[in-house]
């Protein structure tokens, strides 16, 4: 095997000053969007990577003042505040490996404590704080458990089953608690049930059968109040219904807009902040609920990361465009909070592409660096599967323009944003029908003149990671180099020691268990088609990822080495991904490292 690159390892012939420009875009600091505490909203949590990795602080908004509340060498990404703002929960796992508990601390300061000793540590499903109850879900191996806890008291389990299920939503006077469940079968598309919380009783279930999911988003901010807020997609795409739990009726609200919908409750009850989806941008609308009048905020172009309305009536949200960076303002233009220091540079517009594929029109998006084509390119795909790549800042994304590349990202079957039929198309036959679409965006690009087919990388991380090495040993004709981070390898090893939550998701997807379609996981798993493999490979994995453990990679790396297939592989000690800045950036650099001296641009 080719010999592990350090940490140290420069980024091949690129000058200091584009190498500076692209850690730039990494190094600057940012924040979230923040969160408030339901009855004390000038008290905020959000998260940030000003130190270097990301962690949480508190803001409180009257005295403007800031506090780092966590401090972990892997970082903290999960947290959130108790209704009366007095307490933060934050989850604690062990070295990003997604396992661990929930800790609480005060708003104001002071010890750490374990905020359920009794539940015990597991992967979270789920947590909702009410003023008299707590809810909190945890999976593990054995499957989901969901726990309850009445305030001062001790939790006991109200729900256990080997399949999936999470802690949705409670209600404002705490009398009703949603959690979601896959008794049916299949957790990509979960139903809804609905206890008391006082005795633990069944009010209600909610299915709309096979392929049609429903997602409990909030129920409304008005005590007394049983109404829900829920996603269903009954007509192919994400949309938004609500459910009057006491009343036993449902309204859907049939918005006039192409894309997917999401919402969220004005603290009055009075209308919805709803966020729309489509072709990779995204919108804000005020939905007034008495009038039906929709009414659209006025953002910019770009990717709207989330919002929320707050009880003065202004509107919050994190925003950015490929172009400019991201910044967490009000809807009326005013920045609500920003990270000290300098702001990262800009970088560069994305070209929409539509292009015939086998499933139909493959929306792609492409970034051109200077100069006239057909380019050296680098088609970074993303992960998910249930994802997509849109018009948002994406330091990686510049970085290799910035090296001279230009980049492509392919909305394959499977990415969301373009319709359930598209999100469920892959069912039964992963990977290579990803790969068609990468494929028929190659082929157009090509004939563009925009792609040197002698001169192309494909790379991408978690399910982009799977569909690199895939794409290598299917399509070994296309790529000159390949660069997969944090990756599934070999199916049947990722399927043994993958989290359960994952496996179940893999049943759902292949048909079944590899003791049951083994042949389909075969035909899915990159490592079947190890041999055709002929363009250098670059792995990058994370020693203690739950969803694309560390043995199935060294499967796939030994496989390599024992057919004497040029390869390198960066470990890291983490999960899936890194929350410490500097290690993204050395394994960026590693990437590039890799590219320019295996593909000039």
């Amino acid at each position: 095997m080719t010999p592990e690159p350090t940490p140290e390892q420069p980024a091949a012939a690129l000058p200091e000053e584009v190498t500076a420009r692209w850690q730039a875009r990494f190094r600057a600091p940012r924040v979230s969007l923040p969160d408030w505490a339901e009855d004390a909203p000038q008290r905020s949590l959000y998260a940030s990577d000003v130190s270097g990795v990301v962690e949480q602080y508190a803001w409180d908004r009257e005295t403007d003042t800031h506090r780092q509340v966590t401090d972990r060498a892997n970082g903290t990404l999960a947290a959130t505040l108790t209704p009366d703002g007095e307490t933060i929960w934050w989850f604690a796992d062990t070295d990003g490996d997604e396992f661990g508990i929930w800790m609480t601390q005060p708003f104001a300061g002071g010890p750490d404590a374990v905020a359920l000793p009794e539940v015990g540590p597991a992967y979270p499903a789920g947590l909702e704080l009410g003023h008299t109850v707590t809810a909190v879900g945890r999976s593990t191996d054995d499957g989901s458990e969901l726990w309850i806890a009445p305030a001062g008291g001790t939790p006991s389990v109200f729900y256990s089953s080997p399949d999936t299920a999470g802690v949705d939503a409670l209600s404002r006077d705490d009398s009703l608690l949603v959690f979601s469940h896959s008794e049916h079968g299949d957790p990509r598309y979960p139903a809804l049930r609905v206890l008391r919380t006082a005795d633990l009783s069944l009010v209600a279930d909610k299915w709309d059968g096979e392929g049609r999911g429903l997602h409990a988003l909030s129920f409304s901010p008005s005590p007394g109040d049983q109404r829900l807020l829920v996603g269903h997609e009954r007509r192919g795409r994400e949309e938004l219904l609500i459910w009057d739990i006491a009343a036993g009726t449902e309204t859907e609200l049939v918005l006039d807009l192409p894309g997917d919908v999401t919402a969220g409750w004005h603290p009055d009850g009075s209308a919805l902040l709803v966020g729309h989806d489509h072709a990779a941008r995204s919108e804000l609308y005020r939905y007034d609920l008495g009038s039906g009048s929709l009414e659209q905020l006025d953002t910019p172009r770009g990717v709207v990361r989330g919002a929320t309305a707050r009880p003065d009536g202004t509107v919050e949200l994190a925003w950015s465009s490929s172009e400019l960076p991201p910044v967490i303002r009000r809807a009326d233009g005013p920045v609500v909070l920003a990270a000290p220091g300098e702001a990262p540079p800009d970088a560069y517009p994305v070209e929409d592409r539509w292009v015939p594929g086998p499933g139909g029109d493959v929306h792609a998006l492409l970034v051109r660096p200077a100069g006239d084509g057909p380019f050296a390119t680098a088609f970074l795909v993303h992960g998910g599967p249930e994802s997509q790549d849109d018009d948002s800042y994406r330091a990686r994304r510049a970085a290799y323009v910035d090296a001279g590349y230009a980049v492509v990202h392919v909305n394959y079957r499977g990415s969301t944003g373009y319709g359930s039929e598209w999100r469920d198309a892959l069912t039964g036959r992963p990977g290579l029908t990803e790969l068609e679409d990468v494929g028929a965006v190659y082929d157009a690009l090509v004939a563009e003149g925009v792609v040197d087919p002698t001169r192309t990388i494909l790379s991408g991380g978690s399910w982009g990671g799977f569909l690199t090495l895939l794409g290598l040993g299917t399509q070994p004709e296309r790529w000159s180099a390949g660069i997969a981070e944090v990756p599934v390898a070999d199916y049947l090893a990722a399927y043994e020691d993958e989290m359960e939550g994952l496996r179940a998701y893999d049943r759902a997807l292949f048909g079944g268990s590899p003791e049951e379609v083994r042949d389909v996981y075969v035909r899915s798993s990159p490592i079947t088609y190890v041999d055709a493999v002929a363009a250098p490979v670059l792995v990058v994995a994370g020693a203690n990822d739950p969803r694309c453990p560390i043995r199935q990679i060294d499967n796939y790396l030994a496989a390599l080495t024992e057919r004497g297939q040029d390869h390198e592989v960066y470990r890291f000690d983490a999960g899936h991904g890194s929350l410490v800045i500097e290690e993204t950036i050395r394994q960026v650099e590693v990437a590039l490292s890799f590219a320019l001296r295996h593909v000039k641009p």
